[in-house]
C-alpha cells in the first residue's frame, strides 16, 4: 500500500528538485541507480512532508506568519524551510535530530518549542526523505552552504 502512495506524487516538484540537483552538481559521480533512488526519496519526502509537516510549516515550506516573533506563549511559530528561513544553516545531523527528537530536546536548557519529535511517527528513512525533499527546494547557494556545514560538522 505504501509503495502505491508514493507513486501518486505529482511529477512537478520532483522534476524541479531533480533539475536543481543536476544544475548544482549535487548528484554528479553517482550511478544512474543512485539518481533514481534519490528521486524516489525526494518524492517520498514530499509526501511525508505534506502528511506530517505542512500543517505547521506550510504546504509551500513558507512557515507560519511572523515566524521569528514569539507567540504569547513565548514559543516561536514554525519557521519556513525554504531559503528564507534558517533550516539550511544546520547540518544534516542536527536537522535529523530535530525532526526525530524535537527542537526542545536538541536545544536543551529549558527551551520550549511546539516542534515535537517524530521518532514514534516516522522511520529514520522517512525523516531523511523529508530532509532530502526540503533540501531539493533550496537554491544552489543554500544547498552548497548546508552541504559544507554537514561535512565540517
Amino acid at each position: 500500500m505504501r509503495k502505491s502512495r508514493w507513486k501518486t506524487v505529482g511529477g512537478g516538484a520532483l522534476t524541479a528538485g531533480l533539475i536543481a540537483a543536476v544544475s548544482s552538481g549535487w548528484y554528479y559521480s553517482r550511478p544512474a541507480s543512485s539518481v533514481r533512488i534519490l528521486a524516489d526519496g525526494i518524492a517520498q519526502g514530499r509526501q511525508v512532508y505534506a502528511d506530517q509537516c505542512a500543517s505547521c510549516h506550510g504546504p509551500d515550506l513558507a512557515g507560519q506568519p511572523d515566524w521569528s516573533t514569539p507567540l504569547p506563549s513565548g514559543r516561536l511559530p514554525a519557521p519556513p524551510h525554504d531559503a528564507s528561513g534558517h533550516t539550511w544553516h544546520h547540518s544534516d545531523e542536527i536537522l535529523f535530530r530535530i525532526v526525530r527528537e524535537g527542537t526542545a530536546a536538541i536545544v536543551g536548557g529549558g527551551y520550549e518549542s511546539d516542534m515535537p519529535g517524530f521518532a514514534d511517527v516516522l522511520s529514520d528513512a522517512e525523516i531523511r526523505a523529508v530532509l532530502d525533499y526540503i533540501k531539493s527546494t533550496w537554491p544552489e547557494r543554500e544547498r552548497t552552504y548546508q552541504l559544507e556545514v554537514s561535512r565540517s560538522g
